[in-house]
């Protein structure tokens, strides 16, 4: 008599179901989908793929198949490039509701960079074809597709501008000036990256880094606060970048 053998146990799913649920009915916090129809956003959801990463895992490798575009749910990301002798040079901090994956999508080109979670995670994927058809077809989409290509262009070339700067301090200054938001505290840098982080961005080292951010505090120009930086003299800022 031949045993029934026993069937394979299932493999648990990559969020539980309560916070899948909760994701799934916040996706309309996503600027990108923000302005979606009802229909829209019923036909997108079940394609929609919920990833977990970890802190320092990677999220996207250079070199990668651009198969989906992804959206920052929660948690913090950098984009990275490495280096020929193997030094990993930060671009940009990516913070929820920001996507990313979209130039090798649109060129149907690889990954021009890499993506690292900079704390625990939480991303949703949407295949190519579906992120495709909503770029075709979906005019508040196409919008604030091309308002973000125009926008991403341009802080590009700021922050060249700013790697060209020969003054270490002064390119410490001008990466706050570029970072910099207003809201209804003031003028702030929300999530700000890590003092390593900084100087992985910007070609210099940690310890500049914090001297310059030292300074800035002792002068009365910024005030630190948790995982921000509240600028309390922007023009006294712009007059450092300047070098007044």
């Amino acid at each position: 008599m031949t045993s029934t053998p026993a069937p394979a146990p299932l493999s648990p799913p990559a969020v539980p179901p309560a916070e899948e649920r909760q994701i799934q009915i916040h996706l309309r916090k996503i600027p990108l989908l923000s302005e979606l129809s009802d229909e829209e956003v019923l036909a997108i959801k079940p394609e929609m793929r919920i990833r977990q990463y970890a802190k320092r895992e990677v999220v996207l490798h250079k070199g990668g198949s651009g198969d989906g575009l992804l959206f920052l749910l929660s948690g913090s990301l950098q984009v990275i490039d490495v280096t020929e002798d193997g030094r990993a040079i930060g671009l940009r901090m990516l913070v929820p509701g920001d996507f990313f994956g979209e130039i090798a999508l649109i060129n149907s080109s690889t990954r021009s960079a890499s993506v690292v979670a900079m704390t625990d995670v939480l991303v949703a994927f949407l295949p190519a074809p579906v992120a495709m058809n909503l770029f075709s077809h979906s005019p508040s989409v196409a919008r604030q597709m091309l308002r973000h290509l125009a926008q991403k262009i341009q802080r590009d070339s700021e922050f060249r501008a700013l790697l060209s700067i020969n003054n270490t301090a002064k390119r410490i200054y001008a990466y706050i000036v570029l970072m910099q938001k207003k809201n209804p505290d003031g003028t702030v840098v929300e999530n700000l990256p890590t003092h390593q982080d900084i100087a992985n961005m910007i070609n210099t080292s940690r310890e500049t880094v914090t001297r310059a951010l030292l300074t800035l505090v002792q002068q009365g120009i910024v005030q630190k606060e948790p995982h921000r930086l509240l600028i309390k003299d922007p023009d006294a800022l712009q007059k450092l970048v300047q070098g007044d």
